[in-house]
Order: structure tokens, then sequence, then C-alpha cells
């Protein structure tokens, strides 16, 4: 798992833009920034849905006011899930940024990936909350259980930045 002090990857994501899908460069996303990372396992899954988001949105302007200039969240979905899920949770409209890393290049690439069979759940991301200045990890907040939602959680993002 990637660590504080350790420079993101270099990776691709995708979002969706006006004329569809588009690519994006996490080292151009974070470069010169102070940029709150949060992913989840799944849109629209329980936890992620009715907890992760609503707590970075929440607290968006909180950490605003501690110098956070963007908040993207991640998920191994597609990118027109990305854009569905952002429309239903409001995120979007709260300036969240939402990609997709439907390959897991960038989960894989930090050492965050999940597969739950049982759940029906390949390729996705465990469940975190970073902070990164100009791509450097500054704080790094992982839960143990992927169900869970409290150190990951916007409150604690935003009482662990200094």
């Amino acid at each position: 798992m990637i660590s504080v002090g350790e420079t993101l990857p270099e990776s691709t994501l995708t979002r969706m833009g006006a004329e569809g899908p588009e690519q994006v460069s996490m080292a151009e996303l974070t470069k010169g920034r102070t940029v709150a990372i949060f992913a989840v396992p799944g849109a629209f899954t329980p936890t992620c849905h009715s907890a992760h988001v609503p707590s970075f949105i929440r607290n968006k302007d909180a950490l605003a006011a501690k110098g956070v200039d963007e908040i993207i969240c991640i998920a191994g979905n597609d990118p027109f899930v990305m854009q569905a899920w952002s429309e239903a949770t409001g995120a979007g409209a709260a300036g969240i940024t939402m990609l997709s890393d439907a390959e897991c290049g960038f989960t894989d690439a930090i050492g965050m990936r999940l597969d739950a069979p049982a759940a029906g759940l390949i390729g996705r991301s465990l469940r975190y909350a970073m902070l990164a200045r100009d791509g450097k990890v500054e704080v790094m907040n992982a839960e143990d259980n992927p169900g869970q939602c409290e150190l990951s959680a916007g409150e604690a993002l935003l009482d662990s930045i200094g």
C-alpha cells in the first residue's frame, strides 16, 4: 500500500466530459495542487452511497478552507456509471470530481485493489481517503474493512489535515 511521503504513480483515469469519456492524468490533476482523493469499492453500493460520498459533500467547504483545491472520488466502475452516481448523490453539483478506474491501473499501482467475488466485486478498490500535495501523499487513511466508513470519511480526513 502507498505510504505517506511517497509520490502518486503516473496513472490515467477516465471521467465524463462534454463529448463523452475523456482520459485524465493523475499527475496533471495533482501537480502544484492540494487534492483530497477518496476511493470506494463501488458506485451505488450501500456504504459508499449513503455514507462515504455524503461525508465529502458535507465537508467540501471545510476542506477547501484548509487548502484543498479539489476532491476526487475514484471507483472501479465505468465512467457512465460514475456520471449517473454523481447525479444521484449530488456529488457533481457539489463540485466533487468522479473518476473511473475501471482497469484498476491507479488502484493496483497504489496497492489498494479489492477482489470480493462473493459480493460480485472484482477489480475494485479498498476504501480509503488521502491528501496529496503536488502529487506526494501527506495523509493516508485506509479502512481495515471495506464495509466501514470511519477513517476514510470526510470528517476524518479533515481532522487529519494540519
